[in-house]
């Protein structure tokens, strides 16, 4: 029989399919691309206007190109089987650019192999055979949608960059996508600082019917009209004219109420939910996804792939899937969850739907029989995917809703209650909404307030009447669920996208995340002031949707990939050659202050340096005083290095508490007319053996904090673990150390290994 071979991109993808093939098959893996533009220079020809890339060999991969070149020599066919979707396909083409390379040198009369593309949607023995029984040809215009994206972003980051590094500092990127990204996060940070709070009151009471139990109520008409209270007096006045009045039951309202249960997961929606119930970045999501996708290993079994392909925006389901959901749900929760047809969600207009939704290949693969297999982000994930799949087939959930409405004089009180009767498909899942989010707030007040039996017309006792004082609160700062949801509803990048962009922001130091909220850094804000400025159209979000639907369109064959390009690069590269000239220089930029310079007398001015802006002496070089600071309302506060008990080594003057660009460190307070500096003290003594010095914070050549003793190089004690100056309540260890993880912070004795705290 003819040998195969089999290339796909991930060696746990390599080990899970290549089970399911016969002793013909060989199974390699390219680990990702293999070829790629250049990463020291444009790599695209842009004069003649053709577009034509330079792809080259990616740094590392010599060797896996070696492997497979040898192998293709070896065989009759190459099955080309990398994941089903563009950057997939951008791998399958350049495996079979290595095909024709190989063809080159082989034995005379020897037939070069036929190349076929094999597509599946889940790794599992039947989708594998079904596929290999119905091999297809490589998709060229997937394959042009992908070049043209990444020609594209080349493209701006390659001609803005450079730009930036002349304008701002070194280092820095700009991307397509990215930086509209970033401007999302600027945006909403302006509209917090613009927000002006608007004072409104509410009035609640405590009412008391025939039955207990009392309930809460809150004014809601005022003369039939909305109760709009905007002071305390008018409040106040309100307050005792209920207080007063005879309360009864005007009315009563009694309605059953069903709530459906959501779509299967597509990418974005598992991102969300991963955000908000697991705490996961979506970087973290679709790491763990990845790795359900390509397979787990399942003892005896081997390996097996427990989802189908995370990256998708459609909410099908293949009819073997749902029959398999429907005798799950029949057998495990009775007749009554099981609705009497299927649940079809409707897919979005911009949705390719080239895969179904994500949902366990398995049915039978309960999260609780594979928990053994499972890291505990795997299993996770896993149940949140399962369970969502199996309440998305299940029936409704039902609820008694009543609303009570409370005459009081010209006054309406009212309270809703609901309660659960049914519970359907949140017998098994529940999405996850954003603690500010209305519906949700709404949802909650109503399952709190339990109401009694009550009749029309029945007297009511009003007591703890009182008006509360509000104030309008600003939209809130993204979190890593709503910046993914905003970035899907602009059309900004798609969805296999989210998680490099929401990473790549925050590794160039764009945006920062507070309490899990994201912030743009004073970094964030003046490269995309400077973006807006010169680059309108790149930073424009309609401007950016409207290429991700012209590389879709690529895709489906209605454009011709190089004649959008040249849409998108003719008015684009005048711009470049504008803002060369016109972009404002922030390192030459000097804003006036009126602090005084208290070593020259002459004024501090705003400058910008390497790691960030600080205020300088505009007597430098003469007078090189330099202060970080803030802004406190609009106001430039000079931040003074704290003073510490050290006196410096060269000339016996105090030494200063300051920031560097390698982090916090002990600077003479006699710079610069004394530049002496020392190691951050960490208060704790070394613990060797005759050693009586101290330990203190260093950096490493590659910038890495650890510790180490002062006596160096007398003593080599060192410790990645920072030591914190607190004896251990076990054995009395002087100190205890602090090792942060992943899973957080931990405080930790280094001689008994008690811990002594962690979060």
């Amino acid at each position: 029989m003819s040998k195969s071979l089999v290339i796909v991109e991930s060696p746990a993808k390599a080990k899970t399919i290549r089970k399911y093939l016969g002793p013909d098959f060989e199974v390699k893996a390219s680990v990702g691309h293999i070829l790629d533009l250049p990463p020291n220079a444009m790599g695209v020809d842009l004069e003649s206007g053709d577009f034509t890339p330079e792809y080259k060999p990616i740094s590392g991969k010599n060797t896996v190109i070696k492997e497979i070149k040898d192998a293709i020599k070896k065989v009759d066919h190459v099955y080309l089987a990398p994941d089903p979707d563009r950057e997939g396909e951008a791998i399958a083409f350049h495996v079979a650019v290595l095909v024709d390379e190989a063809c080159e040198k082989l034995k005379k009369g020897k037939k070069p192999p036929t190349i076929q593309r094999v597509l599946f949607h889940e790794i599992t023995k039947k989708a594998v055979k079904k596929a290999f029984d119905t091999p297809l040809e490589l998709d060229t215009h997937k394959y042009d949608a992908q070049q043209a994206r990444r020609i594209l972003d080349r493209i701006v980051g390659y001609k803005i960059s450079p730009i930036l590094w002349k304008k701002v500092k070194r280092g820095l990127s700009a991307g397509r996508v990215q930086s509209v990204a970033v401007r999302l996060v600027v945006d909403r940070e302006a509209e917090v600082l613009a927000f002006n709070p608007v004072e409104y009151w509410t009035v609640g009471a405590k009412a008391t019917g025939s039955q207990p139990p009392p309930f809460p109520v809150k004014l809601a008409k005022i003369d039939g009209g909305k109760a709009d209270l905007s002071d305390e007096k008018s409040t106040s006045k309100i307050v005792e004219e209920i207080k007063s009045a005879d309360a009864t039951i005007s009315s009563l309202k009694k309605k059953k109420r069903q709530r459906k249960p959501t779509a299967p997961f597509i990418t974005s929606r598992l991102q969300q939910d991963a955000a908000r119930a697991l705490r996961f970045t979506a970087k973290r999501t679709m790491r763990t996804a990845q790795s359900l996708y390509e397979g787990k290993d399942m003892g005896e079994e081997g390996p097996v792939g427990l989802i189908t392909y995370m990256r998708t925006d459609s909410t099908r389901i293949s009819d073997e899937a749902m029959t398999e959901v429907r005798g799950f749900i029949k057998d495990t929760y009775g007749d009554e969850y099981l609705p009497k047809d299927p649940n079809i969600y409707r897919t979005k207009k911009s949705a390719q739907d080239a895969h179904e939704a994500i949902r366990p290949t398995s049915i039978e693969r309960t999260p609780e029989k594979m928990k053994a297999f499972l890291s505990n982000d795997e299993y996770r994930l896993y149940k949140l995917i399962f369970e969502r799949f199996v309440a998305c087939q299940m029936a409704n959930a039902q609820f008694d809703q009543t609303t009570v409405e409370i005459a009081a004089g010209k006054h309406t009180l009212r309270a809703t209650g609901s309660i659960q009767t049914f519970a359907g498909f949140l017998r098994v899942y529940e999405e996850q909404k954003e603690e500010d989010d209305a519906e949700a707030i709404k949802d909650r007040e109503e399952k709190s307030i339990k109401l009694p039996n009550l009749k029309e017309g029945e007297a009511i006792d009003l007591s703890d009447v009182a008006g509360t004082q509000h104030f309008t609160q600003p939209p809130p700062r993204f979190s890593e669920a709503s910046l993914v949801k905003e970035l899907e509803e602009k059309g900004i990048g798609r969805p296999s996208t989210y998680a490099s962009i929401l990473s790549t922001i925050q590794s160039k130091s764009y945006v920062d995340k507070n309490e899990g909220r994201f912030m743009p850094t004073e970094l964030g804000l003046i490269v995309t002031e400077l973006l807006v400025e010169s680059f309108p159209n790149i930073m424009d979000v309609a401007f950016t949707a409207g290429m991700e639907q012209k590389l879709d369109q690529v895709e489906e064959g209605g454009v011709n990939w190089k004649n959008a390009l040249n849409e998108f690069y003719t008015p684009f590269k005048d711009k470049i050659a504008e803002a060369a000239v016109s972009m404002r220089d922030v390192k030459r930029m000097e804003i006036p202050t009126d602090i005084h310079c208290e070593k020259c007398e002459k004024h501090f001015v705003i400058k910008w340096g390497k790691n960030g802006s600080f205020l300088g002496c505009s007597g430098y070089p003469d007078c090189k005083t330099t202060k970080p600071y803030k802004k406190v309302d609009g106001k430039i506060i000079p931040i003074e290095p704290e003073k510490v008990d050290v006196k410096c080594d060269k000339c016996g003057a105090e030494m200063l508490l300051k920031n560097g660009r390698y982090g916090p460190f002990l600077g003479c307070s006699r710079y610069p007319e004394c530049n002496g500096i020392q190691a951050l003290p960490t208060g704790v003594k070394c613990p060797k053996d005759g050693c009586q010095g101290d330990i203190v914070q260093r950096r490493s050549k590659r910038g890495r904090v650890f510790f180490g003793c002062n006596k160096y190089p007398d003593c080599d004690f060192t410790s990645w673990d920072k030591p914190i100056n607190q004896p251990c309540l076990a054995c009395e260890n002087p100190f205890i150390i602090e090792k942060n993880t992943k899973k957080g912070r931990t405080l930790k004795c280094p001689a008994c290994g008690q811990i002594e705290e962690a979060d």
